[in-house]
């Protein structure tokens, strides 16, 4: 792929509640060529990256995340893998302007796999002296884990379910760039159950209908999703939820063929109208007529045949 000769670059910096203002970061990022700065405040420590989250969501293709420092960016060497893996996925790249990374250059590239290898091994250490800790802590007597926890006591258990919910919007925010558009595009027109089945197939990932609807839920809470999102699906009848559900897989891609709808229906088990497993070009066909009477395909280019 040919890069363009001059990539947007897109800063990002984050400053602490204890730290002084971001003054100098954002210097250094316009210095730098930086039209758009992302600000973001929060502790190092930190697993919430809200505003992180966003600017890979809507990174595009060709631009480059630029940051003043690597501790500004991730919480740890194998967070900085992950948001740089993300980027990858987008076509977009990485650049710490005081290290010697910038996934653009082939020197910057191998920095990257050192710090790769590094992570590594600092999970193998990790791990080792969890070990060690816990036969030596056995050995004296000591039972691992929490004593507050163990105990019951209200703070004990505030504090963890405090840490708990940190960490799960963390993880949410780090990975709805994979997931969360088939939600939106789906949602509330659909059943949870048809969209944790047309987002298993379309991205690989493995969702339960429980799951997904905590997750949107929990972002909803945190104003990170439409509300709309969680609104009562209006109950059909099956055959009209056949229809959108094909509505939907014909708009999301326009260039399918009518026997490639019907090969993904078959893939995610559903059935025909009339309690058949085997769909055919035709079976599409009608309910996809019926659609555009409707006035819900209208703009499709759904081809017949490949």
């Amino acid at each position: 792929m040919k890069k363009r000769s001059h990539p947007r670059l897109i800063g990002y910096a984050r400053v602490s509640t204890e730290d002084q203002l971001n003054d100098a970061q954002l210097i250094e990022l316009q210095t730098a060529g930086c039209d758009t700065v992302f600000e973001e405040q929060g502790s190092g420590a930190s697993r919430a990256r809200p505003v992180l989250a966003k600017l890979v969501r809507e990174i595009s293709a060709g631009d480059v995340l630029v940051v003043v420092r690597l501790d500004r960016l991730a919480r740890s060497v194998s967070h900085l893998l992950q948001v740089i893996e993300q980027l990858e996925e987008k076509g977009a790249h990485f650049r710490s302007l005081n290290d010697p990374i910038d996934t653009s250059t082939p020197q910057g590239m191998f920095s990257l796999q050192v710090l790769g290898a590094v992570a590594q091994l600092e999970r193998a250490l990790i791990s080792e002296r969890t070990r060690a800790g816990i036969k030596a802590a056995k050995a004296r007597g000591k039972l691992p884990g929490n004593p507050g926890l163990r105990e019951r006591t209200p703070e004990a258990i505030a504090k963890t379910s405090r840490a708990r919910k940190r960490g799960h919007l963390a993880d949410l925010t780090t990975t709805m760039s994979t997931w969360l558009p088939v939600v939106q595009r789906m949602r509330p027109d659909h059943p949870w159950e048809d969209v944790a089945r047309n987002l298993n197939h379309e991205t690989g990932q493995k969702w339960s209908v429980d799951r997904l609807r905590r997750s949107v839920n929990f972002l909803v809470r945190e104003g990170l999703a439409e509300p709309a999102l969680v609104r009562a699906a209006r109950r059909r009848l099956p055959e009209d939820r056949l229809m959108s559900l094909i509505t939907g897989i014909a708009n999301a891609n326009p260039d399918l063929s009518l026997r490639d709808i019907a090969a993904q229906l078959e893939a995610m088990y559903e059935r025909t109208p009339r309690g058949s497993a085997t769909w055919t070009a035709s079976s599409v066909k009608h309910l996809l007529d019926r659609s555009k009477k409707l006035g819900l395909a209208a703009t499709m280019r759904v081809r017949s045949y490949r």
